[in-house]
């Protein structure tokens, strides 16, 4: 065993991270996230630990929800990433397939894998915790297909990243969805941010959808409201993120990006 060698391959992976911004931020990305969700978790259960009735039906529930989203999004930006690895990507931009289309794919993919994990995570939460996310009634649906809009928002944007920028962004793919969690208030309510991050919450279209949902299991009215600000918010902030879209791949393809993408 050679200690310059070590050296030398250590060297290699450290001049990695001195040009990649991606690669810096990943090493406090996750601790952060870490001490901010489980931090006002902790918050939430010392400041209500005697007004939750029954918290594990609130967090199995928002867990349940949680993926959604997250499978949502993970089926457009994972459907661009096989492509991208395939060497794929001129392929099939060279031939007719319009970026509608491709955009209208990717979003068929995660319906699919929406409906896949959620059969799987309903049959397991009654199995092992008899546990029933379709207590929350008839309100289940608009949640979901708001969370599920919510995931394409941030998959489109996630996706729009990667094209631009290429290799290095490829770790948002994975990333990207859980910066919202801290903003969308899965296992706690919006009272436990701090007064400055409740703005940026309450613009998140995925915080009125868990805001409703704890509205409902916690027998506190009606989540019209809530809904209502999501599907507002998710309209306008799906047409942001879909034009934006158009906008890079307009970009990457004048500048011939589409080409070196995933080199």
């Amino acid at each position: 065993m050679k200690l310059h060698r070590i050296l030398a391959l250590l060297a290699r992976h450290l001049y990695l991270y001195r040009r990649s911004l991606p690669r810096i931020m990943e090493i406090f990305y996750w601790p952060f996230l870490d001490l901010v969700i489980w931090g006002f978790i902790t918050t939430y259960l010392a400041r209500y630990q005697t007004q939750i009735p029954g918290f594990v039906t609130f967090f199995l529930g928002s867990l349940i929800l949680w993926d959604i989203l997250f499978r949502a999004q993970q089926g457009i930006t994972i459907s661009f990433l096989e492509e991208l690895w395939a060497r794929n990507l001129m392929n099939l931009f060279a031939s007719p397939l319009k970026p509608s289309e491709f955009l209208a794919a990717t979003m068929a993919m995660s319906i699919f894998k929406v409906t896949c994990v959620s059969i799987v995570m309903t049959l397991c939460a009654l199995l092992f915790y008899s546990y029933n996310v379709f207590m929350i009634g008839l309100w289940l649906i608009p949640f979901v297909l708001n969370l599920v809009l919510t995931g394409w928002v941030i998959g489109v944007f996630t996706t729009s990243l990667i094209m631009r920028f290429g290799q290095e962004a490829e770790v948002l793919a994975w990333s990207m969805v859980f910066l919202f969690q801290p903003i969308s208030c899965v296992f706690y309510p919006m009272d436990v941010l701090p007064g400055w991050l409740k703005p940026v919450a309450w613009a998140n279209p995925a915080a009125h959808i868990f805001e409703g949902m704890r509205a409902v299991l916690g027998g506190e009215g009606d989540p019209s409201m809530s809904l209502a600000w999501a599907v507002g918010l998710n309209g306008l902030l799906l047409v942001a993120a879909v034009g934006w879209f158009y906008r890079t791949f307009a970009y990457c393809k004048d500048q011939g990006l589409l080409v070196r993408i995933g080199e």
